[in-house]
Formats: C-alpha cells, structure tokens, sequence
C-alpha cells in the first residue's frame, strides 16, 4: 500500500508540471528519498504512466486512458441521473439507447417500484423490428442499412401485434416523418405500450424511450410529449454524453 502511495504521490506531482520535471525535483517535491524515486519511476515508466525524454519525466498514454475513462464514466453517470429525474417526474421508465456498429444498444435504463421498466424477454437487439426502440433507431437509418439489419435480425413474429414481414415493417418505417416518435403497442410484449423519441446528433443514431402497462395507453402520447420537452431543453448537454 506504501508504495501505491508513492506512486501516486509521483503521478500527481508529474501532472503538476506540464513541461515535465526531472527525478531529483520530482523526489524533492514528494519528499521520497531518490534511490525510491528512481524505482518507482521506472515502474512508471515501463509501465507507460510514465515517459521520459531528456531525463524529464512526463504523463504517460496508460495515465490519459485512465483520464479518457474517467471522463467517459462521469458522462454515463450525468445521463443517467438525468435519467433517473424524468422517471421520478414522468412516473414512467426512461431508456437511452443509440444504434452503433450495426447492433441495437440499450444503454441505460431509469425504473422505479411504481414504474417498473419491461423486462427483455426477447434480446433487444435481434428484436428491434417490434419494440419503439428498436423501431425509432431504424427510421433514422437510410434504407440500406435498414435492409443490411434486417437481414441478420429478421422480423419474427413475437405477439398477435407484431409487424408481419419485413417489407411491411420497411413500409412502415418509409412511411414516418423525419425525426417522428415512434409508437408501438403490444407488438414486443403483451400488456405493454412503448414511444421512442429520436435523437440524433452528427452521425449517431439514437433514441430515449418510455413505457406503460396497455392499461394505461392514453397516458402515453402525454408523456412521450413532455420528454420530448424536456430532451429539447437538454440536448447540448446531452449531445456530449450520446455515444457513451
């Protein structure tokens, strides 16, 4: 544990010099004796913390994958907390999911006791032809990647409400307006309404999503509207965090 210590002691102060800094300052400044210093900033350096040009030591690439991850987890943490609010607000499940690399990706979702989120009976992303989601990241793809998806996740019929083909549901998706929320009831889970709200920010698909039990149908345009509001009102900063 000493030596963690140590180190961390030497990385903080590396940090501090932008210009980098020699061992015998760097032992100086952290008040190590210099043979420890030397070691452990060898460590350091074989380790890539560390660099050193010129006998001056420097940040390391391994050190600004830790700051670049650090960063990232922060953004995943700001969407979700944000998240987190529109459930409590809308007394409705929230997901975020975007449509990257050819796949479907559910990357957060936001439920309460009162407002549990649907449970994935049915892997999201082999299904997306029958869930908002799904349906939503698809209507803002050009049709050939539409048709690239559906040929590796075909339409499969999972309810009585279920799109019966693909070309009726490539129909469909050429029948909605740029950027309109899309709606699906009862066609991923009995018993369930979903909307899907889309999202897009430079070439990255994506979408925020509520649900409701059917029963509570005529609350769900109501809600899909006031996130809808509130996506708007947050969008610059949402924009940072859209490809987490």
């Amino acid at each position: 544990m000493g030596s963690v210590q140590r180190a961390m002691r030497l990385l903080e102060t590396v940090a501090a010099h932008p210009y980098g800094a020699p061992a015998k300052q760097l032992a100086r400044e952290t008040g190590l004796a210099l043979p420890t210093a030397y070691h452990l900033l060898r460590t350091l350096v074989h380790e890539g913390y560390l660099r050193r040009e010129k006998g001056l030591f420097h940040l390391g690439d391994a050190t600004e994958r830790l700051a670049r991850s650090g960063a990232q987890q922060k953004r995943r943490s700001a969407v979700a907390d944000t998240l987190a609010h529109w459930c409590d607000s809308l007394g409705v499940p929230v997901y975020y999911a975007l449509y990257r690399d050819g796949e479907i990706e559910v990357m957060c979702v936001s439920d309460s006791r009162q407002a549990p989120a649907v449970e994935e009976w049915a892997d999201f992303r082999e299904t997306g032809h029958a869930h908002a989601i799904g349906q939503c990241l698809l209507s803002q793809l050009d049709e050939d990647a539409r048709r690239d998806h559906l040929a590796r996740y075909p339409v499969q019929p999972l309810t009585p409400y279920t799109v019966r083909d693909n070309d009726a549901l490539l129909r469909r998706l050429a029948r909605m307006r740029r950027m309109e929320t899309a709606v699906e009831r009862q066609e991923y889970a009995v018993g369930t309404v979903c909307a899907a709200i889309p999202i897009t920010v430079g070439t990255t698909a994506a979408t925020m999503a509520i649900s409701l039990p059917a029963h509570q149908a005529d609350r769900l345009l109501p809600a899909a509207q006031r996130l809808q509001a509130e996506i708007g009102r947050h969008l610059g900063a949402l924009a940072l965090s859209i490809s987490i």
